[in-house]
């Protein structure tokens, strides 16, 4: 099987590694010259993922056509906000019917679709078949060979099931679940949850208030997706609760840094213009938010974010606002 990996960030990076020790013939198309040449030169990708060789037979390579050529099956890994751009350049090359991975988490700004809506709107005239990957995963831990278990969402049951037999390996398990938009969901609703989390471990409040919002939080997820049309037990999963409990907790989360920091008082444009990864919970709180308000649901963690992110909120303020909302029953 050839496959083709389409982004070198990080996670990009990660799953084709991962595909290619599995023997597979594997592309990983990378977008700028510069990290193309340090990962062919060191076999490395020093930029994100620095002091862990790939594998040997990992090709890299920065043309449209020579990656989608001879090729069926497709992971995009790159950030959601430019997923559809990245869909427009490919478009051209793809066969018909691909296989197509998403493993980008987030909800498109401006349109405020899932990714899968964003796949089928542009490449829908070529009929993919989509998948979504997602789950508790950083991808240092899955490089270095750590069990990591995740979903893999997909409406084509033997689409889904081959994938699942593609991707897992004795230390990466993924399980198979039709519910691509309770997948989807759960991978772009947690990482506002997390920057939650981590403006309460920036104010020192401690465990009980990042148990509280991890509780309270997947109760906000599961009820927008239900809202959306997706099944709510796929949040008690691997790509809900699972994914969000990592994100909320873990050192290495991005999005709940970016919390800790907004809580130690730094502004956000400072934070953002440190960082060299996408943290994509800052994005999709904007579009969340403004789901909620299209369709009238209760986002009490989501809005107080939001005004943190782009009000300019005090983050203890944000606080004692979710603390004394009006009490009511669980």
């Amino acid at each position: 099987m050839n496959i083709a990996v389409i982004g070198a960030g990080s996670w990009g990076t990660t799953l084709a590694d991962l595909l290619a020790r599995k023997g597979y013939r594997v592309q990983l198309w990378v977008r700028k010259q510069e990290l193309l040449a340090e990962i062919r030169g060191k076999l490395e990708n020093t930029w994100y993922l620095p002091g862990k060789k790939l594998a040997s037979n990992l090709l890299v390579n920065h043309d449209i056509a020579a990656v989608t050529e001879g090729t069926s099956s497709f992971v995009f890994a790159v950030p959601s906000q430019h997923l559809r751009g990245i869909y427009e350049q490919f478009l051209p090359h793809l066969p018909k019917k691909p296989v197509v991975v998403c493993a980008s988490k987030g909800i498109e700004l401006g349109t405020l679709m899932t990714m899968s809506a964003v796949c089928n709107d542009v490449l829908g005239t070529i009929k993919p078949r989509f998948a979504m990957l997602s789950g508790p995963s950083f991808a240092y831990e899955v490089l270095r060979g750590a069990p990591t278990a995740v979903s893999l969402g997909c409406t084509e049951k033997k689409v889904g099931q081959d994938l699942q037999e593609t991707f897992s390996t004795n230390a990466f398990r993924v399980y198979y679940n039709k519910d691509v938009k309770g997948v989807e969901l759960g991978g772009a609703l947690k990482n506002i949850i997390a920057i939650a989390a981590g403006v309460a471990d920036g104010l020192g409040f401690g465990s009980n208030a990042r148990a509280a919002l991890i509780t309270r939080g997947l109760v906000e997820m599961a009820r927008l997706g239900k809202a959306l049309g997706a099944d709510p037990r796929t949040f008690h999963g691997l790509s809900g609760v699972g994914d969000l409990v990592l994100t909320c907790t873990g050192d290495m989360s991005r999005n709940r840094q970016v919390g800790l920091r907004l809580g130690k008082g730094q502004k956000l444009l400072d934070i953002l213009a440190s960082m060299t990864m996408v943290a994509e919970g800052v994005k999709t709180s904007e579009a969340v938010y403004n789901l909620g308000q299209k369709t009238g649901q209760e986002l009490p963690i989501t809005n107080e974010v939001y005004n943190i992110l782009y009000n300019e909120k005090d983050p203890a303020q944000a606080v004692t606002d979710l603390m004394t909302r009006a009490l009511k029953e669980e």
